[in-house]
């Protein structure tokens, strides 16, 4: 992740809502409408959500970050508590993973689908099925 994303979005972190989806877009370079899908499929848009998965991980927040990803958020100063009472640093750090995931394998739906389901051989499907979900509401979107 780059540091001085966190930084510099904790600062306007306080900005209207909407600003958080264009903020994290514009510094990572992704649209901020496929932001907003898959955190409308990833949590129903809320920022309490909580779910926990079969492998002992859980997700937390509007973008349900997995806490595979807590022991390096800690040293950012970004916790549990700040990812389910900030929307917009959940959605920072969602652009950011995101990021991080397309810059490895492109920006590819089934990259998308990957933010869910990881890159694992085996979990092709599920890429793709959780991809066509977002792709759904991204399309919505565009469509406002």
């Amino acid at each position: 992740m780059r540091i001085t994303a966190f930084f510099a979005f904790m600062a306007i972190s306080t900005a209207s809502y909407a600003t958080c989806w264009d903020e994290a877009a514009g510094y990572f370079n992704i649209d901020p409408r496929l932001l907003n899908a898959i955190a409308q499929v990833e949590s129903g848009m809320k920022a309490d959500a909580y779910n926990s998965n079969n492998n002992g991980s859980y997700d937390v927040g509007l973008m349900q970050i997995n806490s595979s990803h807590f022991s390096r958020l800690k040293k950012l100063g970004v916790d549990e508590y700040v990812l389910v009472n900030d929307p917009c640093i959940s959605v920072l750090v969602g652009a950011s993973i995101l990021s991080e995931m397309i810059g490895q394998y492109g920006y590819t739906w089934e990259v998308v689908g990957a933010y869910n389901a990881g890159m694992g051989e085996k979990r092709h499907d599920l890429r793709m099925k959780y991809a066509y979900r977002v792709w759904q509401r991204y399309q919505k979107l565009k469509e406002r």
